[in-house]
């Protein structure tokens, strides 16, 4: 069997900064410590915290007063903030700088009294906690169907945002029937869609034509692993999403040559080398690794971490 292996794949910058924020504070003041939400859409990394003591909280009512709390790589709404202010927490935002970006031309286009089109699935975190930065001028379009039932007078004006880790596809074509329903609806003057998820799906575009089977390191809650699946499966290349090396079946290999494997960005590395050794042993494996694209984004640590640091450095 021949193993493609798609580079870029694995940790984005977002979630590298994110995971080392929970573990320096695991380190630097230990637990009890509290995360809103999974810190990244992988349910290995939240349970290798969990074991560590690491609480991961779907309210800010189960943090107690006082403690510490983490807000995940997806972001939150001003609401959640005024929630853990009012609970004296200690606030520590993990939020994905690119996610961030969103959120701040939101809240700049609210103020210009724009309506916002806001690109994404309802249910996702980072959508909620967009949406919750301006409830008042949100509209939700999770599909071209959402666009043809808005209603705006040419004299409103529109921009419309993207979530960060939509497929490509899918957002242009919710894109492009603004564009044709609100033609005067402004673009966010750089692309919302990150790079990160722009270069896995590129990568799967490329290389998936040339493999008989697509599999996909990631969780199902993962929105960006979840249409890496999608992608290859709309360019004619079977795909199977899987957590690890466990889930692998006999039945999905027959008569399968080449097989590319790739990872969303909050899957780590140590899953996929584990899936590629397991293929390597059970069907005599070769692997062809080539680096499509060179990433060497990084972001820093959360001030009020560096913070934290500092003090407990005096």
């Amino acid at each position: 069997m021949q193993i493609i292996l798609a580079s870029p794949r694995g940790f984005c910058a977002g979630v590298h900064m994110a995971i080392d924020t929970v573990q320096e504070l695991v380190d630097l003041i230990g637990t009890p410590l509290y995360v809103y939400h999974a810190i990244v859409h992988n349910k290995h990394v939240v349970e290798r915290f969990e074991r560590q003591g690491v609480t991961f909280v779907e309210s800010i009512d189960e943090v107690p007063l006082g403690e510490t709390v983490v807000f995940s790589a997806h972001g939150v709404s001003p609401a959640v903030r005024e929630q853990s202010a009012d609970r004296d927490l200690r606030m520590i935002d993990a939020t994905c700088p690119l996610v961030t970006k969103v959120h701040v031309e939101a809240r700049r286009y609210a103020k210009m009294g724009h309506q916002i089109l806001l690109v994404g699935h309802e249910n996702h975190q980072e959508i909620k906690g967009t949406y919750g930065e301006a409830p008042e001028v949100m509209h939700i379009v999770e599909s071209p169907a959402d666009v043809a039932r808005l209603d705006f007078p040419a004299t409103q004006p529109l921009t419309y945002l993207t979530q960060t880790t939509l497929s490509i596809d899918d957002a242009n074509t919710i894109i492009g029937a603004i564009k044709e329903r609100f033609p005067w609806c402004n673009a966010p003057p750089k692309e919302d869609i990150c790079y990160a998820t722009t270069n896995r799906q590129h990568a799967v575009r490329q290389l998936a034509p040339s493999a008989d089977l697509t599999l996909v390191i990631g969780s199902h809650n993962s929105s960006n692993s979840v249409r890496l699946k999608e992608l290859s499966e709309t360019d004619g290349t079977p795909a199977h999403l899987l957590d690890d090396k466990s889930e692998l079946k006999d039945t999905w290999f027959n008569g399968v040559e080449r097989v590319l494997v790739t990872a969303g960005a909050s899957a780590p590395d140590d899953l996929v080398r584990g899936v590629i050794d397991e293929l390597v042993a059970r069907f005599d494996g070769k692997i062809d690794e080539s680096e499509l694209v060179k990433e060497d984004m990084t972001f820093a640590l959360p001030v009020q971490l560096r913070i934290l640091k500092h003090e407990m450095d005096l």
